[in-house]
């Protein structure tokens, strides 16, 4: 079992920049590939972006690329999502999780922990 906890969201400006970090404890989290989702109300789980285990190589949706950027700290089982010049329509619940399958991947149903969740919210 592993739990996800994510903190660092809040209220920020259009043009602004947020840095969520997500905390892993029980099995190590660097065995899995660590991820962030986001949804509004009303709408599916979409996927933002996703990182090896090795931090090596990451993946991002199309509309976070170049504004987004995941990273790793396998040492203190944490990830990071860095946003810059984020938009209005970034506005949503983010979601850390974890996957033990060996590519990163883009779909919801790959991951095997998820977070509580953390408000992100983009004031235009």
């Amino acid at each position: 079992q592993v739990q996800l906890v994510e903190s660092g969201g809040g209220l920020v400006q259009a043009g602004g920049s947020l840095r969520l970090s997500c905390a892993a404890s029980g099995r190590t989290g660097s065995n899995y590939v660590r991820g962030w989702f986001r949804q509004v109300p009303g709408k599916e789980r979409e996927f933002v972006a996703a990182i090896r285990r090795s931090g090596g190589n990451a993946l991002y949706a199309d509309s976070v690329k170049g504004r987004f950027t995941i990273s790793r700290d396998n040492a203190k089982n944490m990830v990071y999502l860095q946003m810059n010049s984020l938009k209005p329509e970034d506005t949503a619940v983010y979601y850390c999780a974890a996957s033990t399958r060996g590519l990163i991947m883009s779909s919801s149903n790959d991951y095997n922990y998820w977070g509580q969740g953390t408000q992100v919210t983009v004031s235009s």
